[in-house]
């Protein structure tokens, strides 16, 4: 089935805010006891990769049996993602901020943080470390702060492909930080950035002022950032919540509509979509907080599956290794794996997760790298270091032509496969390789179309004897 973005009011405007917090909670009241039949409808409509409206996904957010919801998210996942897990790291370039954020351990006021910006041969230093792990994807996160201004993001980006250790190259960076103006958002993608990150934080005006002081007050100029990023030439941007501030169906219900804005306006939609939960930070009071429970963290995250099935769901090591192995199975395609948030961390051989004075927030999933490849082999899933969509152009509305109809799978599983060998034959150890190898031999297996089998096999062949950085 083609995909048709849906049409929406007038008030979807380039540029112009768009959250209508009364349209939100009226959506949601009027579906607090859907029947089996709405929520059968739905589920039927997003297994017929059908964008969800607002009203069905407020079903779902609403439904009181979750079981058929998580299945239906597993089910789909499966269809459009295949069994792949993208594999990325965040490195940290500098945690000097202007602003005074409640939650955050990075924010002003905190006189507990130890704040550190990198120079540009610790950056590299860092890349180095990471690449002699295996990693081929990062996100650089960074404070709000003059410092860190476009020239100054697009020049860390540059330094950061121009790195190399041994085998080893960052082939994708994305970028976590403050929005800019459309010239600024200009100059950081003519340094060949991936997907630009920015949370909402919040969709509720009043929540949001609650917690925000400083230049990210600015509920609107935050909400249209894409607009301007998109108009500036970046057709791949990631959205999010930090879930635990207000209440979490109406964060995730206003996320759909963000996404519906950005169909209307632009024909795309985001790339990515995260949903991290509140976690200690140096210095925060939790008292105002509205912690969202396991079970309702995970039946959010397979509502946003099957809202919004073609976009990339991104869990962090924010989550418990036990939590993050079971969303894996209902709707998450990327994680990040042996994060260290540490200003310097990588390099410098310190605890992930041991030392909130130094860090944004605590770690709950401290795993290697390796360990966690091992763990997802187990599963049966492909650890896949891939980025071949963004370097053979399938991007922005591109990426939406093949994604939305469920075809991404065809490209990405045999690009999972051949980044993943060369993981095995670079970095992992004797036992290691030899288990992802039989994977590999029974995800190959596995291909319906006969001439990819054949094409991919020959590709893997060429891994095993030395080529590096194949694609299809």
């Amino acid at each position: 089935m083609l995909f048709t973005p849906q049409k929406y009011s007038i008030a979807d405007r380039r540029g112009e805010p768009f959250i209508d917090p009364d349209e939100i909670r009226n959506t949601l009241k009027i579906t607090e006891n859907p029947s089996p039949a709405d929520v059968g409808e739905a589920l039927a409509a997003a297994m017929n990769l059908q964008r969800l409206t607002m009203r069905q996904t407020a079903v779902l957010l609403n439904a009181h049996d979750s079981e058929n919801i998580l299945d239906a998210a597993r089910r789909l996942k499966k269809h459009v993602y295949g069994e792949r897990i993208v594999i990325f790291a965040p490195l940290y370039i500098g945690n000097d901020c202007v602003n005074n954020c409640a939650y955050c351990g990075f924010r002003m006021s905190n006189k507990e943080a130890v704040r550190r910006t990198l120079e540009r041969k610790e950056i590299e230093r860092e890349v180095r470390q990471l690449e002699n792990t295996g990693q081929k994807r990062l996100i650089l996160v960074y404070g709000e702060h003059p410092r860190y201004s476009a020239e100054y993001i697009a020049e860390t980006v540059r330094t950061v492909y121009a790195t190399r250790a041994g085998e080893g190259r960052i082939n994708r960076v994305n970028i976590n930080a403050a929005p800019f103006d459309v010239e600024g958002f200009r100059t950081v993608k003519e340094a060949g950035i991936g997907t630009y990150q920015i949370f909402q934080e919040s969709y509720d005006p009043v929540v949001y002022a609650r917690f925000h002081k400083g230049p990210k007050a600015d509920f609107n100029y935050r909400l249209t950032a894409f607009d301007r990023a998109i108009e500036a030439g970046i057709d791949d941007v990631g959205m999010g919540v930090l879930f635990g501030l207000g209440d979490w169906r109406y964060e995730a219900l206003a996320m759909v509509r963000h996404t519906n804005h950005l169909e209307a306006c632009f024909n795309i939609g985001p790339h990515t979509i995260s949903f991290p939960r509140i976690r200690n930070a140096s210095g925060v009071d939790t008292a105002a907080l509205h912690p969202v429970s396991d079970d309702d963290f995970v039946r959010l995250v397979a509502v946003l599956r099957l809202a919004v099935p073609y976009a990339g769901l991104i869990l962090t090591a924010r989550e418990p290794a036990q939590l993050r192995n079971r969303l894996i199975e209902s709707g998450v395609s990327q994680i990040d794996a042996g994060t260290n948030l540490e200003i310097g961390g990588y390099s410098s051989g310190g605890d992930a997760g041991q030392c909130l004075e130094r860090e944004q927030f605590e770690l709950m999933d401290t795993r290697t790298l390796a360990d966690t490849i091992d763990e997802l082999v187990a599963q049966g899933q492909i650890p896949s270091f891939c980025t071949a969509c963004y370097r053979r152009g399938r991007t922005g509305e591109h990426f939406m032509q093949f994604s939305t109809e469920g075809h991404i799978k065809h490209f990405c599983t045999p690009n999972a496969l051949l980044t993943f060998a060369e993981y095995l034959e670079d970095y992992a150890t004797p036992d290691a390789r030899r288990r992802g190898w039989e994977l590999i031999g029974r995800k190959l297996a596995a291909l319906d179309d006969g001439q990819m089998h054949v094409r991919v096999s020959e590709l893997l062949a060429r891994v095993r004897t030395g080529e590096r950085d194949v694609m299809i």
